[in-house]
């Protein structure tokens, strides 16, 4: 996710179930403390990460990356995440992401699919 206030521009890791959607404009800006959210464009996001696109993950992040986990992953006992390249996958129990540096647990920042 990228957000934006005045013309200060911050990326940030946002985590949440697949059959969720994150509250990108409502948790996630007022958490961040941004005027704007949004999606971060594919180019950016892989330029930033050094990741491919469809396997960014929140592990070996640049530093200083706040990574924001919904308290439902972290509950869950075991969820799969990209690796970095599209090929592949990791299983880790869901309170292993609050370990990530920059992690933290964020109650709410998820919402039902629907």
């Amino acid at each position: 996710m990228e957000t934006r206030r005045a013309e200060v521009r911050r990326l940030v890791a946002v985590v949440v179930l697949a059959t969720t959607r994150a509250d990108v404009n409502g948790v996630v800006r007022r958490r961040l403390e941004a005027r704007k959210a949004t999606f971060a464009a594919m180019d950016v996001a892989v330029a930033e990460t050094g990741m491919e696109y469809g396997g960014i993950t929140p592990l070996g992040l640049p530093a200083g990356w706040p990574v924001l986990v919904d308290a439902a992953v972290a509950a869950s006992g075991g969820v799969v995440i990209g690796s970095g390249v599209r090929r592949s996958k990791l299983l880790l129990p869901g309170a292993a992401l609050l370990e990530v540096p920059g992690a933290e647990c964020v109650e709410g920042l998820a919402r039902p699919v629907g």
